[in-house]
């Protein structure tokens, strides 16, 4: 994926952390994923999970915080989770929402780009990470149809060595332009990898998306041909109203892109 010669990137990708106040294991595991030194973090959204999770995500990311990263968001940052049927999720996704109250997504912004971390949400970034010249673009929460494209599309810039997407929700109209303007390679968040997912021949397999991504690409990394390559995160939190997950542990992912 990288030019020849290139030295390796470790990039650590997390996502959906759906912190609350009490979710004392998920944030020490938070906090120990510095530990793998890795050159570059990108988180996918949907860090919170509660109203007063902010100073929660913040203390749980602090030493990430250190290291180079960028973000989006993703709905739960936005809204607070409400109370529904999990087995609603199993439904076609008929475009209707329900929200809780809003949550500070503002400050959680505010104090992740004052660490020095790049808001993607329907901007642009770039920047050299080993010698190389890497481009950034991201999109604001599909799932909401917040997501602005248009905002950041085009050709890929000529001096860029690596060209990384980000977004929450992996809608194929997400993917599709990132395709297009020669993306080689997308990070998302959002499907927890189908949270449950039932016992089959090679692996489990995930039941729903969340979204119209395909379920076989519901977490780990994939290709189609001539596309992007894809890293979907199954997540390390769940919502506190369905906190269970079936044959679909939580992760965080540690990739290391390689010369070609």
């Amino acid at each position: 994926m990288l030019p020849a010669g290139a030295r390796p990137i470790r990039i650590l990708h997390i996502s959906d952390l759906h912190l609350t106040p009490g979710r004392i294991r998920e944030i020490g595991w938070i906090k120990s994923l510095a530990g793998h030194r890795p050159d570059f973090v990108i988180s996918t959204g949907d860090h919170l999970a509660h109203p007063d999770a902010v100073g929660v995500a913040l203390d749980a990311m602090s030493d990430l915080m250190h290291i180079p990263g960028a973000f989006v968001l993703g709905s739960n940052d936005y809204y607070a989770p409400t109370l529904k049927n999990p087995l609603w999720y199993l439904k076609k996704d008929d475009g209707n929402r329900s929200h809780g109250a809003e949550l500070p997504w503002r400050e959680l912004v505010a104090s992740l780009t004052t660490a020095g971390w790049q808001d993607l949400d329907d901007k642009k970034a770039a920047l050299t990470l080993g010698g190389l010249s890497i481009e950034f673009r991201g999109t604001d929460d599909a799932h909401l149809e917040m997501d602005h494209y248009e905002k950041v599309a085009g050709p890929r810039a000529r001096e860029s060595d690596l060209f990384i997407g980000v977004t929450h929700a992996p809608y194929r109209r997400v993917l599709d332009a990132m395709a297009h303007d020669g993306a080689d390679l997308v990070f998302a968040g959002h499907t927890h990898g189908g949270q449950v997912r039932l016992p089959w021949p090679g692996g489990s397999k995930a039941l729903v998306t969340n979204c119209d991504l395909p379920t076989w690409r519901a977490r780990g990394l994939t290709r189609i041909k001539d596309e992007p390559w894809l890293h979907v995160s199954a997540g390390m939190g769940a919502s506190p109203y369905a906190p269970f997950r079936v044959a679909c542990a939580p992760e965080a992912t540690l990739l290391t892109l390689t010369p070609r």
